[in-house]
């Protein structure tokens, strides 16, 4: 008997990753938020907040690349005004993202309030409620980006 015949074959292939640019941007933005929401959870605990550390190359003193460990850096995406209230941007393309003509900041109101805020704003992604902003701010990156790229008039 063959050894092939023992396994269970199929025609099963990988699900292709998302090439849309609005699938990309929305999964980033998602990524973005849930580090946040576990950032101000620690912060509104009073804990030290480390953030998983992402696997990358490097080249080792032979001039090998070796896969390392490297701490990530997350930014604090809130800020309190002169009354104290607590507000939060979310960012996608390394600009706050408009959640409504001309407003860009969640009201939050205290710290603890936050990670309840950060979670609503993850349903609101997930439901497709901020598909049009976050398609014209991934546009705006990919038309910035463009730009870099462009060789400058001498």
């Amino acid at each position: 008997m063959s050894v092939l015949k023992t396994l269970k074959l199929s025609n099963a292939a990988p699900i292709a990753t998302a090439s849309d640019p609005l699938a990309r941007a929305r999964d980033k933005l998602l990524g973005s938020l849930a580090d946040q929401r576990a950032f101000a959870t620690a912060v509104a605990a009073g804990e030290l907040y480390t953030p998983p550390k992402n696997i990358v190359s490097r080249k080792n003193e032979a001039g090998e690349r070796v896969r390392v460990e490297a701490n990530r850096r997350i930014r604090k995406r809130w800020f309190q005004d002169g009354a104290g209230t607590v507000h939060f941007l979310a960012y996608v393309g390394g600009k706050p993202l408009e959640l409504a003509k001309g407003k860009q900041a969640v009201e939050v109101g205290s710290l603890d309030k936050l990670p309840s805020v950060i979670d609503t704003l993850i349903e609101a992604v997930r439901a497709g409620e901020l598909d049009a902003q976050i398609a014209t701010a991934a546009e705006a990156r990919g038309l910035m980006m463009a730009e870099r790229r462009k060789p400058k008039a001498a």
